[in-house]
């Protein structure tokens, strides 16, 4: 077989993720296995196992069995090689010992146009018939035949299936109940023939065929050709055809995603019904092609799979490239993500610890700590996402900030923290005196615990190239997947390591003086910036009754602290009367902060112009000739808010909206929705932001993390 079954199983676990592309009426499903027989039945397709043994089951006599597909209207399954997209029928067999399966005798398919791509593939009702070989020692009363089978089967939407069959054939009597239905699809199959004189000639931008030996009968006939190497022309190409006499000529263009260099070319030429296959030989030298990136090969068939989804490049650029280019889209991503507004308050904390530290040791130790505590820490989320999505959990990237425990949680930490850097209180005066001297004379700790608490404020943004890089990790085996985090982690940790390694940057710094203190002070604000940015998130998640609890529990809080700051007597009373008030408060308003808003307060209230994003409501706009720009967001993704109050506020981008008559969808993942997380995965992605460009009969267009109103309007303006 050209690819085994578990090569095909696999790319129908990563269809949904794979790199970042989904058509636009994509909506993949899997079908619940049916019992195992000769017959296994889906909405769209009908399959049976057959057989064909007209002399028994003995060595040296023909014995066939053949999967038998009847599709319903419109929907077609696929040849060996595709074309612009889909994947090939795959059959496994289990078989007695000394019982053998050729390869699949492959009936001549036809072109299967779908908006600008071209496919090959069945439409109606088709035999796959496969060859059995019985050696001479094989003796049993029957044959017992064991099929697994996988399909992917297309209209516009694609719908992966998959099948077990059974079967048993007689070995002392005929089976040829089915003669008709084979002997129908060996006259579809194409014939051999020798064609000596043929062949291919290769150029730099379409190669030239030239077959010989064809029947007279088709001689001035306008013929369809085949090829069965993927990947080599453009199926949907223009090309001409011509007879030289009897000698049958076409050229045809080259494809632009050619990744072989093949010396012999096998081919199908059919007029009406009758086909012919040739193996032609290539002249002249092919033109380099691009080195292939190390492709996995099950994401290598999810990604064909995706495709017949009319799979979009993201960004407008080439589809992704395998795990190595991940790795380097995460790297890059981790390092953008320094710049995400969400990474600020972060940036503020390592700010004061350099200028705080002149000692290039001590420095070089915080930095290699920093980057520990970010790694393991996002090794450690992203662990935790696997192995709940392993577990069925419909989740993203940033699933932590969908509760409103963890947004409650992180908001008097950074409010403990801006007290602290405010000069409020100093951490060493509430810890016993081994405690604080224990952490005086480990700083690296404090660097390992500060990469930890970047990694916590900076997993709800996504910056470019994350985002594909994430969706891809989903769908990998767990090492890869955990590779990929690995190396977010190192690219949002790379510069402070540099920095702290390199002997020129502490030269850079400023002397310490008392300005430190000044400034120490001054990165209070982007802390209580931050607090309030989460009381926001929490009451998109919790309402206004969640907001104001939490607001009153951090006055509370802070109440405490400044209590035990006192000293005297003072302290004993007042400490004691806020920590007990601090307790009445979590006692009575603890419930508010914590409690979800019911399902139909989640989403934002419809706009004029902006629509609420529902399950199906994207097909049936584009099915009406409708486009449609859907915004997947969450109040606890900055940089979606950035982008909304800038390009998508922006005024210019929103008359080429209306003037383009753009219906707007907003998608809400503020709270843990799973009808977004499966439309995020079959995007290829994990997380928000994400921006997509829905069009009638076209593939969706995904823009970039970070918008801006030249590449949304130019995008706009393709409509």
């Amino acid at each position: 077989m050209t690819m085994n079954f578990r090569r095909f199983s696999s790319a129908l676990l990563l269809i949904a993720v794979s790199a970042l592309f989904t058509g636009a009426s994509a909506q993949i499903s899997f079908t619940n296995k049916a019992s195992v027989g000769a017959v296994v039945s889906t909405d769209q397709v009908r399959a049976e196992l057959l057989a064909w043994a007209p002399d028994g089951v003995e060595s040296g006599k023909p014995v066939w069995v053949g999967l038998q597909l009847a599709h319903i209207p419109e929907w077609h399954t696929y040849w060996k090689n595709s074309g612009d997209s889909g994947l090939p029928t795959v059959l496994e067999w289990t078989l007695p010992k000394g019982v053998t399966a050729g390869e699949i005798a492959w009936p001549t398919p036809k072109k299967i146009s779908i908006g600008t791509l071209a496919n090959y593939g069945y439409e109606n009702t088709v035999l796959l018939p496969v060859p059995l070989t019985v050696a001479p020692a094989f003796e049993a009363s029957q044959l017992n035949i064991k099929l697994k089978a996988a399909w992917l089967v297309c209209k516009k939407e694609c719908i992966p299936q998959e099948g077990e069959f059974t079967l048993q054939i007689p070995v002392r009597s005929s089976t040829g109940s089915s003669s008709g239905i084979f002997a129908a699809a060996f006259a579809a199959s194409p014939q051999p023939l020798a064609g000596t004189g043929s062949q291919v000639e290769a150029g730099a931008q379409v190669i030239k065929l030239s077959l010989s030996g064809l029947p007279a009968s088709l001689q001035g006939k306008t013929l369809e050709l085949f090829p069965e190497s993927a990947n080599v022309i453009e199926p949907a190409g223009a090309w001409q055809q011509a007879w030289k006499g009897n000698v049958w000529t076409a050229q045809l263009p080259l494809s632009t995603q050619r990744t072989d260099s093949p010396r012999l070319m096998p081919l199908v030429v059919a007029f009406d019904k009758q086909a012919f296959r040739i193996e032609a030989p290539v002249q002249g030298e092919w033109p380099a092609v691009a080195a292939a990136a190390v492709v996995p090969p099950a994401l290598e068939a999810a990604l064909k799979a995706n495709a017949a989804l009319g799979a979009p490049p993201v960004g407008g650029s080439s589809p992704p490239f395998g795990l190595l280019a991940a790795l380097l889209g995460a790297l890059l991503g981790g390092l953008i993500l320094n710049l995400m507004p969400c990474v600020f308050p972060v940036l503020a904390i390592k700010v004061v610890s350099f200028t705080q530290e002149k000692n290039q040791a001590a420095r070089l130790a915080g930095g290699l700590a920093y980057t520990a505590g970010v790694l393991l820490s996002f090794i450690a989320l992203g662990a935790v996402l696997l192995g709940l999505r392993a577990a069925g959990e419909q989740l993203g990237w940033g699933f932590q900030l969908q509760s409103p425990a963890v947004v409650a949680a992180l908001a008097a930490l950074f409010t403990l923290i801006g007290l602290n850097l405010a000069g409020l209180f100093e951490f060493g005066s509430f810890l016993p005196s081994h405690v604080a001297s224990l952490q005086a004379k480990n700083p690296t700790v404090n660097s390992f615990l500060t990469g930890v608490l970047a990694t916590a404020i900076a997993s709800p943004c996504t910056a470019p190239f994350m985002g594909a890089s994430l969706g891809f990790a989903l769908g990998l085996p767990a090492w890869q997947a955990l590779s990929i985090f690995a190396a977010i982690g190192l690219g949002m940790a790379l510069p402070y390591l540099v920095a702290s390694a390199v002997p020129a940057v502490a030269r850079a710094l400023p002397r310490p003086g008392p300005w430190m203190d000044t400034f120490r002070r001054l990165m209070a604000f982007p802390m209580f910036a931050t607090v309030a940015w989460l009381v926001w998130v929490l009451g998109q998640q919790s309402g206004i009754d969640g907001a104001g609890a939490l607001l009153a529990l951090l006055v509370l809080m802070a109440l405490v602290l400044w209590s035990l700051t006192l000293r005297g007597q003072a302290r004993v009373a007042l400490a004691t009367f806020s920590i007990a008030l601090a307790a009445t408060g979590v006692w009575a308003m603890g419930q508010n902060v914590i409690k979800p808003l019911q399902a139909s307060g989640l989403a934002a209230a419809p706009s004029e112009r902006w629509q609420t994003w529902e399950p199906g409501r994207v097909e049936q706009l584009t099915a009406q000739g409708q486009n449609v720009f859907v915004d997947f967001t969450a109040a606890w993704c900055v940089s979606c808010q950035y982008n909304k109050k800038t390009t998508l506020a922006n005024s210019a981008v929103l008359a080429d909206m209306d003037a383009k008559k753009v219906v707007l969808l907003r998608a809400d993942w503020t709270r843990r929705d799973p009808a977004v997380t499966a439309a995020l995965s079959q995007l290829g992605r994990s997380g928000v932001p994400v921006y997509v460009i829905y069009k009638p009969g076209r593939a969706p267009v995904v823009l970039s993390e970070i918008l801006s109103v030249d590449d949304v309007r130019a995008e706009l303006a393709k409509l």
